[in-house]
């Protein structure tokens, strides 16, 4: 089972949410990139990305998940997605900022311009365009209740009104230990059955493959 992930904003595929999922996962494969700033050149990267790996499921975390959704013809599950990104002016405002974990290109700031808020703008209006049949059911919300940056209520009526499924958990914005185990790792197992299954389970020995 291959498992595309996509981390939120100021932070990379070196997350602690990646390391979580590595280690439940044992058996599976976790691809997790480093997202560009900039969703111009972010969103196309993350099409290509999909394409070329083929995941079984991509997910996706707050910024991740306003990404995860536009992954036309996957299954995708997205976690308190931030479909207005632009509007958040605690989060993305322009200037220098540093990333919250460590990234490939060991790059420590990165900066935000008045070009990076107008490109989100442009993708959120259109960030729905396109959705299919087979797209509104395969692609699942999970709202947290107690969410401090995106308001859950306006994002499950945002989700509902494109997508078919959404489930409220109690938890904040940020995925934790609790809501990994109790909320999204039993979604991903009723969603891939023997496949999940089998990425949960320890690998084999190197001696016992080749029996």
């Amino acid at each position: 089972m291959l498992l595309l992930y996509f981390h939120g904003f100021a932070s990379s595929g070196a997350s602690g949410t990646v390391q979580m999922l590595r280690k439940l996962l044992p058996s599976g494969e976790v691809v997790a990139p480093d997202i560009p700033v900039d969703p111009a050149e972010a969103l196309p990267f993350l099409m290509q990305l999909a394409e070329d790996v083929q995941p079984d499921v991509i997910v996706g975390t707050s910024m991740g998940g306003m990404y995860a959704h536009q992954m036309h013809g996957f299954l995708r599950v997205c976690v308190n997605p931030a479909f207005n990104m632009s509007s958040m002016s605690k989060v993305l405002r322009t200037g220098t900022h540093q990333w919250l974990n460590g990234r490939k290109d060991s790059e420590k700031t990165f900066r935000v311009t008045a070009d990076t808020l107008r490109h989100f703008r442009e993708m959120e209006r259109h960030q729905f365009d396109g959705i299919t049949d087979e797209d509104r059911e395969r692609c699942y919300g999970l709202f947290g209740i107690h969410d401090e940056f995106v308001n859950p209520a306006n994002a499950i009526r945002t989700f509902l009104q494109h997508y078919r499924h959404a489930e409220r958990f109690d938890g904040g914005h940020q995925l934790n230990d609790k809501v990994i185990h109790k909320v999204l790792l039993p979604l991903l197992g009723q969603l891939l059955g023997e496949r999940f299954e089998a990425a949960r389970k320890p690998p084999l020995p190197d001696y016992m493959q080749w029996q």
